[in-house]
């Protein structure tokens, strides 16, 4: 089984012999270039408006830290773009729902003002500026990629206005921009959000990112347990705990257990995955005792049935593979209820969900 390497650059829409299939045509137009006095060329937009829907992602899989990342289907964000006419690049965040009033409204300071203003300089003089409006469907801080999901929706409706002429693999620089200033510069969010599925990210200076399909791309379902207690934990402070240096058995045995993941996502293999996710013994031991109760949790979705559990992304999402719906259901209650004993915390959202094959697409 191959998978192909996607090299996000601004000349690169294609992978290997197959042209991406990740784009929801939303106009029958392309762009028009027109020239001005002077010979400079605009880019005219082709819609005054569009609307786009990403995703949760849950990044690091256990030992797949910083370097793997899934899409799940269930909340997102949604961010709607308009255009504001005669005004080249200028980008302007009208309103935010969903926050309580947390996120600011500056453009340079919220992840859909630098995804937006990202994406109008990869698309190339643009004869006009735009206006954000965001629903957030994902709880700040949660470990389920909150603001890859807005840059994601942002980047993709903005490049909808055009008439989608930038390809999601060329996107994923602008989302990175966009998580660099509020998270961190890494893309096991961001990617899966804009490309859906499973993204292993192979290097990030170039940016190569690998798209693998679970099973081979034979639509085989994949079913995740999410529970998300009422607790915070900002990536950037998740981050501040980690290791500089790690023991050459625990490095070892992090790289067995990442190629694990690797394999069982090819082969379909559910069960591998989940005991793969289960055995990191780097990240998880230094974050888990910042997330009340976590530990207990693990281990009552193991009992309840699950494959495996860790923490999702920086946390304090618990998520857990599970053989299917009903053993979900199962699973879920058991970690709520040992997020409630064990470390004082009410569950704050709690779902059985597939993974995500689309990523950012336009509503």
């Amino acid at each position: 089984m191959q998978s192909k390497c996607l090299k996000a650059n601004a000349n690169t829409r294609c992978f290997g012999q197959k042209r991406l299939a990740t784009r929801r045509c939303v106009v029958a137009r392309a762009a028009v270039r027109h020239v001005v006095a002077g010979g400079k060329v605009y880019l005219d937009p082709v819609q005054d408006e569009a609307t786009a829907f990403a995703p949760a992602t849950v990044a690091n899989l256990g030992p797949g830290f910083d370097w793997l990342g899934c899409a799940v289907e269930g909340d997102g964000d949604t961010v709607t773009a308009k255009v504001l006419r005669d005004q080249p690049g200028k980008v302007v965040i009208e309103s935010i729902v969903g926050d309580n009033g947390r996120l600011s409204l500056d453009p340079a300071d919220n992840c859909i003002g630098i995804a937006a203003t990202e994406t109008l300089k990869l698309l190339g003089n643009p004869s006009c500026g735009v206006s954000l409006t965001l629903h957030k469907g994902l709880p700040l801080g949660s470990g389920m990629g909150s603001s890859a999901a807005s840059a994601a929706a942002a980047a993709w409706a903005v490049n909808g206005l055009f008439g989608a002429p930038l390809s999601k693999s060329q996107l994923v620089l602008a989302g990175l921009a966009s998580e660099a200033a509020v998270s961190g510069y890494h893309a096991d969010n961001i990617g899966p959000a804009l490309l859906g599925g499973f993204v292993l990210v192979r290097s990030m200076d170039p940016l190569q990112l690998i798209p693998l399909a679970f099973g081979g791309g034979n639509n085989q379902p994949l079913y995740f347990a999410l529970v998300n207690p009422k607790f915070e934990a900002p990536t950037k402070k998740m981050r501040a705990v980690l290791p500089q240096e790690v023991p050459f058995k625990s490095m070892i045995n992090n790289s067995c257990q990442g190629g694990s993941l690797v394999a069982a996502i090819l082969t379909g293999d559910a069960a591998l995955l989940g005991a793969a996710l289960d055995s990191d013994v780097i990240i998880e031991p230094v974050r888990a005792p910042l997330i009340p109760g976590m530990q207990a949790v693990k281990e009552a979705a193991k009992k309840a049935g699950a494959y495996g559990c860790t923490i999702s992304g920086a946390g304090p999402t618990a998520v857990a593979v599970v053989p299917d719906p009903e053993v979900g259901a199962a699973v879920i209650e058991a970690m709520g209820a040992a997020f409630r004993q064990s470390g004082g915390l009410e569950v704050n959202s709690s779902a059985v969900v597939r993974l995500d094959p689309e990523g950012a697409k336009f509503v």
